[in-house]
C-alpha cells in the first residue's frame, strides 16, 4: 500500500519534469516533435482566455491520416508513459495503480481545465498561473503543486494585484483599438 503515495508523488515529479524540460526546453524549438505543446496550446490558452477549443476534438481517428494535434501527442505521451511501467504491476500492484491512475487524472482534469476556465481557476489556479501568468515557464504542474513548491517555481498569479493591472492595462489597449477603429471608419 506505500506504493500508492509513492506513485502519486513520482507522476507529481514527473509531470514537472516533462513539462518544464520535454514540453518546454525542446518543445521551445519550432522544428522539435514537442513543440505542439508550445507552439499551438500555450498559444491558442493565451488567445482564448485559457480556453484550448482543440479538447472539444472528438475524433481522434485523425492520427491514422497523419494528423498529430497537440491532444493526440498529449494522450499518445500519457498512454506511452502507462504502457511502459506496465511490467512493474506483478511486482509494485499498487504503485503502478497509483502510476495510472495518476495519468488517466492528469488527462481528465488538463482536458477540463481548458474546457471550463471557471473550474481551473477554483480547482487548478497553479495551472492557470502557467498559462496565464507572465511568467509561463513556472507552475510546471497541472494535477497537484507539490513539486513547484518543493522546487521554487511555484509563482501565484491569479488574484494579485499583477493580474487586477494587467487586466485594466488589456481592457485600456482594447477601448484605444476600438477608438481608433472608429475615428478611421469615421474618416
Amino acid at each position: 500500500m506505500l506504493g500508492i503515495p509513492i506513485g502519486l508523488l513520482y507522476v507529481n515529479a514527473g509531470e514537472w519534469m516533462v513539462h518544464k524540460y520535454l514540453l518546454h526546453g525542446w518543445g521551445s524549438k519550432k522544428e522539435s516533435f514537442w513543440n505542439f505543446h508550445w507552439g499551438e496550446h500555450h498559444r491558442e490558452s493565451r488567445k482564448n482566455k485559457f480556453v484550448d477549443a482543440a479538447y472539444t476534438n472528438t475524433s481522434k481517428t485523425d492520427w491514422l491520416k497523419g494528423n498529430w494535434d497537440a491532444q493526440t501527442k498529449e494522450s499518445s505521451g500519457l498512454i506511452f508513459a502507462a504502457l511502459l511501467h506496465a511490467p512493474l504491476f506483478p511486482v509494485a500492484p499498487f504503485f503502478t495503480g497509483a502510476v495510472w491512475y495518476s495519468l488517466a487524472n492528469y488527462h481528465r482534469i488538463h482536458k477540463k481545465s481548458h474546457l471550463d476556465p471557471e473550474w481551473a481557476k477554483q480547482h487548478l489556479p497553479w495551472h492557470y498561473d502557467h498559462h496565464m501568468g507572465p511568467n509561463q515557464h513556472a507552475n510546471w504542474c497541472v494535477t497537484k503543486p507539490w513539486f513547484d513548491i518543493v522546487m521554487g517555481t511555484r509563482e501565484p498569479y491569479l488574484g494579485t494585484q499583477q493580474e487586477k493591472d494587467d487586466i485594466v492595462r488589456k481592457e485600456k489597449r482594447i477601448r484605444r483599438r476600438k477608438e481608433k477603429a472608429a475615428l478611421k471608419a469615421a474618416a
